[in-house]
């Protein structure tokens, strides 16, 4: 019943992001086909090439679609978030099937069939069009539906790239603990579906052509191919309308990075612009890694918020500080010097990674500082996010300062997972963040940073300065947010979406509307 309640709530975004992920695949199987099936034939008249494209083909296949992800985001430069780098990597996923059984459908060509047509006098391009082709086209129409059916799994990974579709609800599911299974099942359940039909469709296509088919399976068939058409149309007029939707002359483009606590503060962002100023906000939440800051430095955002800690060490490159004020005054001098970036005053707490224990651990052990911790390290599992165990700021620092050795090599795993993992005693201590709201929730402790080596994290919002320049007016309307939140209070609107499973915008409107 709360899915079927979560559907009926949020039916219009629903319905948006499935768009978004129909698009994403319309356009790249379409590309695929009109890439693929030429290929294909090209390969039945050069059969010396067949096995290294092929080859290359299943090559494409096996790389795993995040590393993809992150090879094209650097070589699109300023087009590497969004649409076009998910499009890209969709097509290249569906290429293998596409060429593969257009190569084999032609080749399977009865060779006596060939003869007979070269004994009417065929050319070699009526050969293909009028024979070749219409006996092969079960077989190609079967490999677009593995392409197809692979690229509706496949793009719900693009959501981490900030390209949309049903994949953003499952990242904010795994995102919000593990614990949101409502949210998981709402971008998995439509996704299933869509495979589904499509599979259906593309099927009874298939039937309907191949040799001997029913009139019934011809009609369905028929019903099949006039549906898809529609959904292929209907994803070009979503994709034209939201173009257009998207251009405005007072825009600014407000990113987020992909948890909950960075959605949270671009909302808050850019609910206080749109209230206090003429200029529209566009969103663009969710992104993975530091593809806020790459967009910020390509002109795809103009705004997100940040946090001093992390902008000082992995951004800057400089060895961790303790001192908030340095931080952020060397880090707003160095953005401003070195990418044309503005920090605007810092919204007021300080969410620095949190060492966290279980709570009944903590009672049972007199559990205070991580000092008192690292005396039982040697009989405990850690689990750490990929981001705290590549940092400097992180785990190899961490380590060393208190002279930690745990029973086995850490486990790493998504930030949000190592919550749960902690509340399900897989693993016995984590780093998470201090504000987030699942450390109430999942009554585990936070351990006090006795040796004072993890530096600030301020949270602040970032400007391209130009966009500061043509706007003026939201310096004034974000000055209001400077100080603004307090730990408690982010931590209690964390909860709020993660532990209540509340609408971002709701619970920024009414924090937003209770005032100071």
């Amino acid at each position: 019943m709360d899915l079927l309640d979560f559907f009926i709530r949020n039916r219009s975004e629903v319905l948006h992001l499935t768009l978004e992920h129909l698009l994403l695949v319309v356009v790249a199987v379409t590309a695929g086909a009109a890439v693929g099936v030429p290929v294909g034939v090209l390969l039945t008249r050069r059969p010396k090439l067949a096995k290294p494209v092929l080859a290359v083909a299943n090559v494409l296949q096996t790389i795993p679609s995040l590393a993809l992800f992150g090879f094209l985001i650097p070589v699109l430069g300023s087009h590497g978030i969004g649409r076009l780098p998910a499009i890209i990597a969709l097509f290249i996923y569906s290429l293998l099937p596409i060429i593969r059984n257009t190569f084999t459908g032609i080749e399977g060509v009865d060779p006596a069939v060939r003869e007979a047509a070269r004994g009417m006098g065929m050319t070699d391009w009526q050969l293909l069009t009028q024979v070749e082709l219409p006996l092969a086209l079960t077989v190609i129409i079967a490999g677009l539906r593995v392409a197809t059916v692979i690229s509706v799994g496949t793009a719900t990974i693009a959501a981490a790239i900030g390209a949309g579709g049903l994949g953003v609800y499952i990242f904010r599911g795994l995102r919000g603990g593990g614990s949101n299974n409502t949210l998981i099942l709402a971008g998995a359940i439509p996704a299933a579906v869509l495979a589904l039909g499509a599979d259906f469709a593309l099927g009874w296509v298939e039937r309907s052509l191949a040799p001997g088919a029913s009139a019934m399976t011809r009609k369905v068939g028929k019903w099949a191919l006039a549906a898809t058409a529609v959904i292929i149309a209907g994803a070009v007029l979503f994709a034209a309308g939201s173009g257009v939707a998207s251009r405005s002359a007072r825009r600014v483009v407000v990113g987020s990075k992909d948890f909950t606590e960075s959605r949270i503060l671009a909302e808050l962002v850019a609910q206080a612009i749109e209230s206090k100023t003429e200029i529209e906000v566009e969103r663009q939440f969710e992104l993975g890694g530091d593809l806020c800051h790459r967009a910020l430095l390509s002109g795809q955002l103009d705004a997100y918020v940040e946090y001093t800690g992390t902008a000082f060490t992995a951004i800057l490159g400089h060895e961790p500080l303790t001192d908030p004020r340095e931080v952020f005054n060397r880090t707003k001098s160095e953005y401003e010097t070195k990418f044309n970036l503005e920090w605007l005053d810092p919204l007021g707490f300080n969410n620095t990674f949190a060492i966290l224990v279980r709570g009944e651990d903590a009672r049972r052990l007199n559990l205070k500082t991580i000092s008192d911790a690292a005396r039982y390290a040697s009989q405990w599992r850690a689990g750490f996010g990929q981001d705290f165990v590549s940092r400097k700021d992180g785990y190899p620092g961490f380590v060393r300062a208190y002279g930690l050795k745990f029973k086995e090599a850490p486990r790493e795993m998504d930030l949000s997972l190592t919550y749960q993992a902690l509340a399900d005693h897989q693993v016995d201590l984590i780093a998470g963040n201090s504000t987030d709201g699942l450390i109430e929730k999942l009554d585990l402790f936070q351990l006090e940073d006795d040796r004072h080596y993890f530096p600030p994290y301020e949270a602040a919002p970032v400007f391209r300065k130009t966009t500061l320049d043509s706007y003026p007016e939201i310096r004034t309307a974000l000055a209001s947010l400077a100080g603004k939140l307090t730990d408690a209070q982010m931590r209690k609107l964390n909860y709020a979406v993660d532990g209540d499973h509340r609408d971002v915008k709701d619970v920024v409107r009414e924090f937003l509307s209770a005032g100071p």
